[in-house]
């Protein structure tokens, strides 16, 4: 993805270091990402370390994921998924990758710390002061509460709650949540006049 080949990495926060994924993290994003825990929320859910090796490794996913590193050991891992904003035809060229579509996952033994947090917040910085977009999204299953309150705590706002309309891997229908943030919003003040901009170096619970 060229937009994300333009940034100098890896990007470091106060505790952590986010750089691009490469095929050589296949071992340590699988470690956490075969958990239940984690895979019960997630896209795909491979059975053997060999078939996840195989998607993780795919360029089109490749160009779009970057891991979280504490202390040179992987955490974690997030996507950012450059696209094109819905437009009429007459002005669709001005839409083209203004916006991205935002995923994460983390170890849960890294859980409680506020490294989610953290490494979002920074995600969320690159977006809209290094690539230049106009907005963010990002979705989850309304059961994920923790992934819904992590988008709140880094000033995401709800944007649709959508009943029994996914569906999941157990074959049970389950109600959904979309979220976004303008890049207007982020550099403004909140509701409450203080800045919703995060800070680049964040610590906190999460």
């Amino acid at each position: 993805m060229p937009l994300l080949a333009s940034i100098p990495w890896p990007v470091t926060t106060a505790r952590l270091a986010v750089r691009r994924g490469t095929a050589d993290d296949v071992a340590a994003t699988w470690a956490y990402r075969r958990l239940d825990e984690v895979n019960r929320w997630i896209t795909r859910a491979p059975a053997t370390l060999e078939e996840y090796g195989a998607q993780f490794a795919d360029p089109g996913r490749l160009a779009k994921t970057l891991v979280i590193e504490r202390d040179g050991q992987v955490i974690g891992d997030l996507m950012v998924s450059v696209e094109d904003a819905w437009a009429q035809a007459e002005v669709v060229d001005r839409a083209q990758g203004v916006q991205a579509e935002l995923g994460w996952s983390l170890h849960p033994d890294h859980g409680g710390c506020g490294y989610a947090t953290e490494a979002v917040h920074e995600l969320i910085r690159l977006c809209f002061e290094d690539l230049g977009l106009r907005r963010v999204t990002a979705s989850c299953f309304a059961a994920n509460e923790s992934s819904w309150r992590l988008m709140e705590r880094v000033g995401m706002r709800r944007e649709a709650y959508t009943i029994r309309d996914s569906l999941h891997r157990s074959g049970a229908w389950l109600d959904a949540l979309a979220y976004a943030l303008l890049a207007d919003e982020w550099r403004g003040p909140g509701p409450a006049g203080r800045p919703r901009r995060p800070a680049r170096n964040v610590g906190g619970a999460a």
